[in-house]
């Protein structure tokens, strides 16, 4: 951390210092630790010599690391141990001895079997925070189950309350099960390293993808708790209830993304009769087919139908602000193109260019959250094993003819 950015008050600042030993691959586990790495952990990426994480496999471009990869591990370093060697075990070992963080997300019982286990490794050092990431938790009749995103999703219960209520489930576009259960388990990060501040206790953490599902659909639960029966699924509405208009409604230009979601609230009917002014239908306002919430949802084709024919001539993006001006709260459709392409995002430093050694240049989001009014600047994920070297150098004082030997050992890439 340069001084200059400990002045600023920077992301960077937050948790420098704070070293983390970082053995996760795909994506729940490095989204968590790439995210201690924005606020200024040193994250050290433990990775087989040969392939390394199998997300730089997915669909890379010829020789070089895949883009799935990048999105998930910048401001990362990367070091390569052969853990099948007792002195490549010996080496995390001792790095574990120095990190602040241990964090991995193997297959059920892996770690053990590779003998760094929470019990080994808490036992080398009683002060670390130690953390796993399964598929489903300890106690489960699946925990010795794999388990990837989509099926996080599937007994998470977020497939079930998402599509149109006819249709069959239907699996959410972002990844809940992966970066989801990393957001948690990030923030339970940071709570046991702020009590050890305190302290000086180590804590032992797990979550499951599974167990992380159920906090992103509390809502459909409060409708379980209110109507005894298990939520439904409500399209492009809400499982805690329907108020028409409120859904994705078509615009100008026809495209696959043409469209605008416009919202009334239960909570503030000004936004039906603030509605009907944009749309130019004023004669219905204190029409009783449509004066209340329920009113509209015995009517809801009707409603709906009104409402598409005005946003049918407008672009979704002229709807937005239209609608929203009014004090209607509503937003066009975005698609990936067109935010990559936004340039109030890279104004702001929420999307940022990278410069990448291989790849060259290119555009990624950063961690949103603004520390003392800027976003944490975006570094290159790492090379394969690039800070080898500079790792075991710095954290454990091994110099140039040590680290050689490893090397011709075949213990390290």
């Amino acid at each position: 951390m340069t001084a200059k950015a400990a002045e600023a008050g920077g992301a960077d600042s937050c948790l420098a210092g704070v070293r983390v030993l970082d053995l996760t691959q795909f994506e729940a586990g490095p989204s968590c630790t790439e995210a201690l790495a924005w606020m200024g952990a040193e994250v050290v990426k433990v990775e087989n010599p040969k392939s390394g994480d199998p997300g730089r496999q997915i669909n890379p471009p010829p020789g070089q690391d895949a883009h799935y990869f990048l999105q998930y591990n910048a401001n990362k370093k990367s070091i390569t141990v052969n853990l099948k060697e007792p002195r490549g075990l010996a080496l995390v070992k001792d790095l574990a001895r120095k990190a602040d963080v241990f964090i991995e997300n193997f297959a059920p019982g892996a770690i053990e079997r590779l003998g760094l286990g929470a019990d080994v490794i808490r036992a080398l050092n009683p002060s670390i925070v130690y953390a796993q990431v399964k598929g489903f938790g300890a106690g489960s009749p699946f925990e010795n189950n794999l388990a990837f995103d989509m099926i996080a999703q599937a007994c998470g219960g977020t497939m079930s309350v998402t599509g149109e209520a006819d249709g069959p489930p239907l699996k959410p576009g972002p990844t809940l099960g992966d970066t989801g259960t990393g957001m948690l388990l990030a923030i339970s990060i940071l709570g046991a390293l702020f009590r050890r501040a305190r302290t000086g206790q180590g804590e032992h953490l797990q979550v499951a993808m599974q167990d992380a599902m159920l906090q992103y659909i509390r809502g459909a639960f409060a409708t379980q708790t209110r109507t005894g029966r298990a939520a439904h699924r409500a399209g492009s509405g809400s499982v805690l209830a329907k108020n028409p208009p409120m859904g994705i409604f078509p615009c100008k230009g026809g495209g696959p993304n043409d469209y605008v979601y416009v919202y009334t609230s239960r909570a503030n009917p000004e936004h039906w009769r603030r509605l009907l002014g944009v749309i130019g239908r004023e004669d219905l306002l204190g029409d009783p087919r449509y004066d209340s919430p329920q009113a509209r949802l015995e009517h809801e084709t009707e409603v709906d139908a009104m409402v598409a024919d005005w946003t049918r001539k407008h672009d979704k993006n002229e709807a937005m602000r239209i609608i929203g001006a009014a004090g209607i709260p509503a937003g066009a459709v975005l698609d990936t193109s067109e935010l990559i392409s936004d340039p109030s995002f890279e104004a702001r430093g929420i999307m940022q260019t990278v410069p990448h050694p291989t790849i060259g240049p290119y555009k990624m989001a950063s961690w949103p959250v603004r520390f003392s009014g800027r976003p944490p600047e975006v570094k290159p994920a790492p090379l394969l094993g690039q800070h080898t070297d500079a790792v075991l150098d710095e954290w454990l004082g091994l110099g140039t003819d040590a680290i050689g030997a490893l090397r011709a050992d075949n213990i390290v890439g």
